[in-house]
């Protein structure tokens, strides 16, 4: 079948302690770290009514007056989610992997984080569950499901910021994080949803002095992997550079090139993502997003299967406790690398969002988002 199907109409409510956005139906959500009052149990189930909302905390753990270098944090994302589009069941398409539920309570994210900071030594572990976990985390053995974070890092220079990190840590790809507070939009964009949101291997990172420049290099375990793809020998690399000129601009550009298959089927995989914030004034800010990938059609192939994703988003904060954001996304995978349809024309599709944001509290932050999918030459199943 050729042609443009309907608009799939999606919609969502959100309420949410800090930052996240919603995708295609009403979401409600909720984030936060340690116990949840009645009042918020109340707001949580008023969601569907509201939009997001979630929690997060961090505290210090050492003697008075003395500075330690522990802390410990939560963060938590419960959310309701209702789908317009009736040939859904209770999940949603398998390209959207955060707030995936459809017409329930569930939580997409909720992590407990140790930390440790020295000026020579770094690390962090952190345990999650949660509906964004279980669909990110599919692929890997047992308890390792549920590692968010497990890393160590190493000071190799006295006087550069220069560091070495090995084992889990969140990608080094894409605008977007897992954790919905640190997001200009409630729900995630269908490329930071199809791009790794965690890595594992070895990471040798450098910050310049006055922090205009941050370059890193990478040995992966793969395209989101921790436990390698069995029958895979090969690593795979990253790169990353930001720059920011001043402080209303950042530049960034982040590579991947490896295998993400058994060695007996070997196809290589390249992929660029850039991406630049614009601070216009104070109230207005813009991003703009660019991510293009490369695949051999097949072992030794010189063809290569492409897919890309242009993403504006566009914020506007007229108050210290209010912000406005839209979005508009493209997303063309034609050869079915990252989103298969099994369909002659791929996956074709737009998508546009807007949200509000109400800070109730420095760490709470309300938020609602409606969201549509304009679907071509293909069905979301």
């Amino acid at each position: 079948m050729s042609g443009q199907l309907p608009d799939l109409g999606l919609f969502k409510v959100v309420c949410e302690l800090d930052r996240a956005w919603v995708l295609d139906r009403p979401v409600c959500i909720f984030r936060g770290l340690g116990a949840i009052d009645i009042k918020m149990k109340r707001l949580i189930l008023a969601a569907c009514l509201l939009p997001h909302a979630g929690v997060y905390a961090q505290n210090g753990i050492g003697t008075i007056g003395s500075a330690s270098p522990f802390s410990i944090s939560g963060y938590a994302e419960p959310y309701y989610s209702y789908a317009f589009d009736q040939s859904l069941n209770d999940t949603k398409p398998s390209f959207i992997y955060s707030y995936n539920k459809n017409d329930e309570v569930a939580v997409n994210l909720a992590f407990l984080k140790a930390s440790y900071n020295t000026r020579n030594i770094r690390a962090n572990f952190a345990l999650a569950a949660g509906s964004y976990v279980n669909a990110n985390y599919s692929a890997e053995p047992g308890v390792v499901k549920n590692l968010y974070q497990g890393n160590v890092g190493i000071k190799l220079s006295r006087e550069n910021n220069l560091w070495l990190d090995v084992g889990v840590f969140p990608s080094h790809i894409g605008f977007e994080s897992p954790v919905g507070k640190d997001n200009w939009t409630l729900t995630r964009s269908l490329g930071a949803d199809n791009t790794p949101y965690f890595e594992s291997g070895a990471r040798v990172s450098y910050t310049s002095e006055n922090k205009t420049w941050f370059v890193s290099g990478l040995i992966l375990n793969g395209w989101q992997h921790i436990k390698p793809v069995p029958g895979n020998s090969t690593p795979s690399f990253g790169t990353q550079i930001t720059y920011r000129p001043s402080p209303g601009i950042t530049l960034n550009s982040s590579t991947f090139i490896g295998n993400d298959y058994p060695d007996a089927t070997r196809r290589m995989r390249y992929f660029h993502n850039f991406y630049g914030i614009f601070q216009l004034n104070r109230q207005l800010a813009a991003l703009i997003g660019f991510d293009i990938g490369m695949e051999q059609k097949h072992k030794g192939s010189s063809a290569m299967n492409t897919w890309f994703n242009p993403t504006v988003i566009l914020r506007y904060a007229p108050t210290e406790k209010t912000a406005i954001a839209v979005k508009a996304e493209y997303y063309d995978d034609r050869n079915g690398v990252r989103i298969a349809t099994g369909t002659p024309h791929g996956f074709k599709t737009w998508s546009f969002s807007a949200n509000f944001d109400y800070y109730l509290s420095p760490n709470i932050l309300w938020r609602v988002e409606a969201r549509t999918l304009t679907r071509m030459f293909h069905k979301f199943a």
